[in-house]
C-alpha cells in the first residue's frame, strides 16, 4: 500500500476531473454544485521506472506496483460548517487520509458555474482553509467535553490530554492550521492524527489550469505560492481537463502525445513525485519468490517496520535482512553478481531502509 490522498475543493473547481485524469476511476463530472455527493474512492499503481528495471532482468511471473488511493469527496461551500451546501457531515471520511490535495481552480470557462461567481484562487484557497479549520474546532470541541468528564474522575492522562488541547483551540480560534502549530512537539505522540483533525495533515494544492494557461502554468503557480505563504505545502499546476483526454488515449499512444505536445511526465507522475516528497515516503522492494513487488515506507523507518508492512508474521519472527541498494543492481546486472563482489549486506532490525533498497527478510 504506497498512501492515501483525500480530496477537497470548492464545487466546479474540477475535484472529479482531477480524479478521473490521474487515473483513479470514473467519476461523475456535471456542471453544477454538489455532483459528488458519496465520495469516490479509487487506488492507482505508482509510476516507477526502477520497478520496471527489476522486470526487464529478474522476469518475475508477477510485478506488483506500489499503488496510490483517492478519496474525492463532496465541495465544499462558505458556511459549510452552519450547513451551508451539504454541510460537513461529509468531511469524517479524511480523517484518516495521510495528505490533502486541494484543487484550486484557475482556469475561466463560462459554461462552467463557479459557486462565488469568478474563480480567484487565492480566496478559493482560504474559504476552503477555514470551514476545514470550523470543522477541527468542532471536533475539538466534542473531545474536550470528553476528557474533561475524565479529568473529573481524576484521569491522569485526560488533564494531560485536556492541556494540549486547550492549546489546539486556541491556534485553531486564531484561523491557524494545525500544520503551522508551533507546540506541535508538546503533543502526546500521535494525538493529532488519532484524533481525527484535517487541519495537521500536509496539503498538495493542484492548481487546475485550461488548456490556453499550460504553457505559463509555473509563473501562474508562482504567483499563488507567494500570496498564499504556505512555504511546507506544494503548489502543483495541473491540465485536469487535458491530463483526462490523454488518459482516455490507449496506453501506447499517450507517450507520444505527451512527446508531441512537449509535456514532460503525466499529472499522476508529477502528484507522486510531489506528494512523495511531501510525506518524506521512500519505495523499498522484495524479491519473493516469482513477485518482484515495490511497498511504501516513511524514510528513516527500520527495516523491522517494513517486514510488519509486507506480513505481520515476518515482523515477528525476524532474523535479518539480506540488502542489496538498487544502483548496486542496475549496474552489475543480478543478485549473485551484486553478492559475488560482497556489495550485498546483512541488516539487522534496527537498520533504516533507504530509497531503492532490495530486501530479502529471514524470518522463524
Amino acid at each position: 500500500m504506497g498512501f492515501t490522498c483525500g480530496i477537497v475543493g470548492l464545487p466546479n473547481v474540477g475535484k472529479s476531473t482531477v480524479f478521473n485524469a490521474l487515473g483513479a476511476g470514473f467519476a461523475e463530472a456535471s456542471n453544477y454544485p454538489f455532483c459528488t455527493v458519496e465520495p469516490n474512492r479509487g487506488r492507482v499503481s505508482v509510476p516507477d521506472r526502477r520497478l520496471a528495471i527489476l522486470g526487464e532482468r529478474l522476469a518475475p511471473e508477477k510485478l506488483t506496483p506500489t499503488t496510490l488511493e483517492f478519496l474525492d469527496v463532496a465541495g465544499l461551500v462558505e458556511g459549510a460548517s452552519h450547513g451551508e451546501g451539504l454541510g460537513n457531515a461529509f468531511l469524517g471520511h479524511l480523517r484518516a487520509v495521510d495528505a490533502i490535495i486541494h484543487v484550486v481552480r484557475l482556469f475561466e470557462d463560462g459554461e462552467i458555474v463557479h459557486v462565488t461567481g469568478t474563480p480567484d484562487p487565492v480566496r478559493d484557497i482560504r474559504i476552503v482553509q477555514a470551514e476545514l479549520i470550523l470543522a477541527d474546532i468542532e471536533v475539538a470541541e466534542r473531545r474536550r467535553e470528553k476528557l474533561e468528564r475524565l479529568a473529573r474522575v481524576g484521569r491522569k492522562e485526560a488533564r494531560e490530554d485536556l492541556e494540549a488541547l486547550e492549546k489546539i483551540l486556541e491556534t485553531l480560534n486564531r484561523g491557524i492550521p494545525l500544520r503551522q502549530w508551533a507546540d506541535e512537539q508538546d503533543m502526546p505522540a500521535g494525538a493529532l492524527k488519532e484524533w481525527g483533525f484535517l487541519t495537521d495533515r500536509p496539503v498538495l494544492y493542484v492548481l487546475n489550469v485550461g488548456e490556453e494557461q499550460i504553457p505559463r502554468q509555473e509563473e501562474l503557480a508562482g504567483r499563488v505560492r507567494e500570496e498564499v505563504q504556505e512555504p511546507d505545502c506544494v503548489f502543483l499546476p495541473l491540465g485536469a481537463a487535458v491530463e483526462k483526454e490523454v488518459m482516455d488515449l490507449e496506453p501506447a499512444e499517450r507517450e507520444g502525445f505527451r512527446k508531441e505536445m512537449a509535456w514532460g511526465p503525466s499529472g499522476l507522475e508529477r502528484l507522486v513525485e510531489e506528494g512523495y516528497r511531501l510525506l518524506d515516503l521512500i519505495t523499498f522492494y522484495t524479491l519473493v519468490g516469482t513477485e518482484v513487488r515495490a511497498w511504501t515506507l516513511r524514510r528513516g523507518e527500520t527495516v523491522i517496520q517494513a517486514a510488519g508492512k509486507i506480513h505481520s508474521d515476518m515482523q515477528r519472527g525476524f532474523i535479518k535482512a539480506e540488502v542489496i541498494h538498487f544502483e548496486d543492481f542496475r549496474r552489475i546486472g543480478s543478485e549473485e553478481g551484486v553478492r559475488q563482489q560482497g556489495l550485498a549486506h546483512v541488516e539487522g532490525k534496527e537498520y533504516p531502509v533507504r530509497d531503492g533498497d532490495i530486501v530479502r527478510i529471514r524470518f522463524h
